[in-house]
């Protein structure tokens, strides 16, 4: 059974440990199974690659690697810090995420 996160793809997210700590992104995937989130333009891997039909040319390509999702933090906006996640229900009966350094500051669009 793949674990819960409150993290989800698009959220903008912040490197608390790690090479690349104190830096920030938009998650691209979250790897519930594993446990891992891929960060728009951080922990960028090279891969070598031969000439194939896909690449004629080959070469080194690219792209950005996961990192664990324990190392991320949801990032507000408003504080400009991390900050942690809680699920608030309202009035109306919806559920959305909110961030617990400010209170009134949904995560989720609707």
């Amino acid at each position: 059974m793949a674990a819960k996160f409150r993290i989800k793809k698009g959220d903008v997210v912040m490197v608390v440990a790690g090479k690349e700590r104190g830096k920030s992104g938009k998650v691209l995937h979250v790897e519930r199974r594993i446990g891992r989130v891929t960060v728009e333009k951080l922990n960028i891997l090279k891969r070598h690659t031969k000439p194939n039909a896909k690449n004629r040319q080959g070469g080194i390509l690219e792209k950005e690697g996961p990192i664990a999702i324990s190392n991320v933090m949801p990032f507000c906006e408003s504080v400009q810090k991390p900050s942690r996640i809680k699920m608030k229900i309202f009035e109306d009966g919806r559920k959305a995420r909110v961030y617990q350094k400010s209170q009134n500051e949904t995560l989720d669009k609707a």
